[in-house]
């Protein structure tokens, strides 16, 4: 099973017609009606689709006040934030969107904004020591280097001891890259903090996602800042959720989605098509192509399985190549390549493979202390997902 940082940069992904999460049934038939024939007019042309709600602004923000686990505090204020990214991003309100986001962020921070992180300081440490070493740093030398003052005149090895959360650690990281030469050539300029807020989304897919469709709240400082406020954790993690067309039969694909990219869920259940076809056992983590360093120099399993079949499909190894570049775009799942595979694996298999497979991925992160993979990640969203549904039903009867 490979391994998986939990905290991972994704790409951000275009909205679509078809495969937009629906609305609610429970519309009024003729609102339906008109929403359906501005829904067509829309993909007509291609263009950005309005979402209707057959809900008021209060009568949504009702139902998502409803949609919140029990002993939640300031559920106002929650609900007006997850209402106001829904809405941003042009997902419908529904209780199935609704409840995913409360049940993502149940899971991250049990809605906390800026959720403490047991032992941060010790992690922190580690991770100093490590990115010393393969910087080539002694990590004694950093260890003095943090003893320096700080912009706020305590010095950053006493800021990193009383850290609690993600925020603090990140603010702390941003003065010793800005104010220590050190710092920028431990860190290679970047802050090390990777995700924060009550979703725990990565700050470069918030980046990404920002330079791809206008933030929608004014900006203090930086959109990493954002990133730890609610309402900018709860918009970029709602993003990173449901700003994307996905055809999933069930919302447990988005969870693990969540966690290990955009269509990895759906790439998954490719690379076991592919697998099948050409008998060529391959780890179904959901990627496809082989990033960083080694893209260049060596060709991935999945490719490498891929070109065995090419003759038999009739591919060449530039199509193949074209195809696997579009594993985190919805339009991967039209190209040749992909029909081609599942034809001949169902063929071989004699029976309809599935569309959508978890992905098989341990996940390893300086805040993980356990054995935990994007499999029980997904699942345990899932039911908080199931019984958020419940609630919101047995409230609306």
């Amino acid at each position: 099973m490979p391994l998986r940082i939990a905290a991972l940069d994704h790409d951000p992904a275009a909205s679509g017609c078809a495969d937009r999460p629906r609305a609610s049934s429970a519309a009024p038939t003729a609102l339906f009606a008109t929403a359906l024939a501005t829904l067509l007019a829309a993909c007509a042309t291609d263009g950005p689709v309005p979402v209707r709600s057959a809900m008021t602004h209060a009568e949504a923000r009702a139902l998502i006040v409803q949609a919140l686990p029990p002993g939640v505090g300031e559920r106002a204020g929650w609900a007006a934030d997850i209402h106001a990214a829904l809405t941003a991003l042009q997902v419908p309100v529904n209780a199935s969107n609704v409840c995913a986001a409360v049940a993502i962020t149940e899971q991250e921070s049990s809605f906390r904004a800026n959720p403490t992180v047991p032992g941060l300081a010790a992690i922190a440490w580690r991770e100093i020591d490590a990115k010393s070493e393969r910087a080539g740093v002694p990590p004694a030398v950093a260890r003095t280097a943090l003893k320096l003052p700080s912009s706020n005149g305590r010095s950053f090895a006493e800021r990193i001891d009383a850290a609690t959360t993600e925020k603090e650690l990140s603010e702390i990281f941003d003065d010793f890259v800005g104010m220590v030469p050190m710092g920028r050539r431990l860190f290679a300029g970047a802050n090390p903090v990777r995700t924060g807020g009550p979703m725990q989304v990565a700050i470069a897919f918030a980046e990404q996602h920002a330079a791809a469709r206008p933030y929608p709240y004014p900006v203090a400082t930086d959109l990493r800042a954002e990133v730890f406020t609610r309402r900018g954790g709860l918009y970029f993690g709602i993003a990173h959720l449901l700003d994307y067309p996905a055809d999933y039969d069930r919302p447990l694909y988005r969870f693990a989605d969540f966690n290990a990219g955009h269509y990895a869920s759906r790439n998954a259940a490719f690379q076991n098509a592919v697998s099948i076809a050409s008998g060529i056992a391959l780890d179904l983590d959901g990627d496809l192509v082989l990033r960083g360093p080694d893209a260049g120099r060596r060709t991935g399993a999945t490719e490498a399985a891929l070109r065995s079949l090419a003759p038999r499909l009739g591919l060449d190894q530039d199509a193949i190549r074209a195809a696997l570049a579009q594993e985190k775009e919805a339009r991967f799942s039209r190209s040749a390549v992909y029909r081609k595979v599942f034809e001949a694996a169902e063929q071989a298999h004699g029976r309809p493979l599935p569309r959508a497979v978890v992905p098989r991925i341990q996940l390893k992160s300086p805040k993980i202390t356990r054995q935990l993979t994007t499999e029980w990640f997904a699942t345990r969203v899932d039911e908080r997902h199931r019984r958020c549904v419940v609630r919101v039903n047995a409230q609306g009867a």
